[in-house]
């Protein structure tokens, strides 16, 4: 049976799963509105997906903490995330049905996020594949689905947008379903154990870490939350936003694919300077003006906000000790990306309401912060080494 290269595995696998991450992400409350849920009750379902991804990040992926569980547990998830989409045809417009389906998908797709990170970081290490190149195929497909289930939504009705989530999460089992060619092996000895995040919390570097993330990533909940209201306020139609929004999405896949040209030989603070000063000119820049030729500088620069400091996230993680590795990706997605994104989220829609295009200043006041916080990667020594990984790997050939 034909087996897929690591790069082959992860990149097919990422093309289903951020496939109907582009149809739920953008359009699952506009599933819940077509099943007649109020704009209150809505805001509780997406609040509820949110909190239960972070927890599940939280509690049950660092379980997961041996190389050899990553593929499985991916699997698993992956095909109970199949089923939990398939299960919100059955709620009948209740409201207590719906928010059981989210929290049943949620601890799903949340740590499928850190779970599909952490299988590239593995293979990253060990030079089987370059991380950008692998994960910029999650951002192609995270364009496909939005594009398609919209396309369909048009044309169809809302409940395209399961159907087409459907289709990315079938493809995902799939894909997942096939051996790679070598498989993870452990890479520590049996009696290591599993990482508490309580004392990866207790480490300074690790909190560091997390407050500079949080930083760079959270000043996106602004433009995540308001951007297209701004701009739609501005005059530009809702093409000119879409197209705008496609540039972000683009200049984020240019950043992934050659990260490793880009930036080789480059330090973790220098990555980390780099993209807290793109916060600062990006946000300060859409706070300033909304002048067109303005605007596709600001989504370009979404390179770097945004990609760049997850591949330098990233980075942090893979020269972090083995064992804490998944651990360190869960707090990562839960903190930094999660439950930090989700507060200024709600902080931008009063600052947006009170201030207008102002809360961008706040937005760039966060990289200023960032500016200020050096991290280096608590890394002690392993009982295996790269190079008897690689034998250990090379030895199923």
């Amino acid at each position: 049976m034909f087996k897929p290269s690591p790069y082959g595995w992860i990149s097919q696998y990422l093309l289903g799963f951020f496939f109907a991450y582009g149809v739920y992400l953008p359009f699952w409350a506009l599933w819940f509105e077509g099943q007649g849920v109020s704009p209150t009750d809505i805001g509780l379902l997406v609040g509820i997906g949110l909190a239960t991804r972070c927890v599940a990040n939280l509690v049950l992926t660092p379980r997961v903490h041996r190389a050899e569980q990553l593929m499985p547990a991916l699997r698993l998830i992956t095909f109970a995330g199949l089923l939990f989409i398939g299960f919100h045809f059955f709620t009948g417009g209740s409201f207590w049905l719906m928010a059981l389906a989210t929290v049943l998908f949620n601890i799903c797709c949340g740590p499928i996020l850190p779970l599909s990170d952490s299988v590239a970081n593995y293979y990253n290490r060990l030079k089987l594949l370059d991380y950008g190149r692998a994960r910029l195929w999650g951002s192609v497909a995270f364009i496909a689905g939005s594009t398609v289930v919209g396309f369909l939504v048009t044309h169809f009705g809302t409940d395209m947008i399961l159907f087409t989530a459907l289709a990315g999460f079938t493809v995902a089992v799939l894909f997942s379903l096939r051996a790679t060619n070598p498989m993870p092996v452990t890479e520590q000895d049996s009696k290591v154990p599993r990482p508490k995040l309580t004392e990866l919390l207790r480490d300074s570097e690790v909190v560091k870490f997390l407050a500079l993330a949080a930083l760079i990533q959270g000043s996106h909940a602004a433009y995540y939350g308001f951007s297209t209201i701004y701009w739609k306020q501005a005059g530009y139609s809702e093409d000119i936003i879409g197209y705008l929004w496609s540039l972000g999405v683009a200049a984020e896949v240019f950043i992934f694919a050659m990260s490793k040209r880009l930036f080789i030989g480059l330090s973790l603070r220098t990555l980390f300077l780099i993209a807290a000063c793109g916060v600062i000119m990006r946000w300060g820049l859409t706070a300033s003006t909304t002048f067109l030729a303005a605007l596709v500088v600001i989504q370009l620069l979404h390179g770097i906000t945004f990609a760049l400091s997850h591949v330098a996230a990233i980075q942090y993680i893979q020269k972090s000790q083995p064992s804490r590795m998944v651990a360190l990706q869960a707090l990562y997605n839960a903190i930094a990306l999660g439950a930090f994104t989700a507060l200024m989220t709600t902080f931008s829609g009063w600052g947006y309401e009170h201030w207008g295009a102002n809360v961008f200043w706040a937005m760039a006041a966060m990289g200023v912060v960032a500016l200020f916080i050096k991290v280096t990667p608590t890394k002690t020594s392993s009982p295996v080494t790269d190079t008897q990984i690689k034998a250990k790997v090379e030895a199923q050939n």
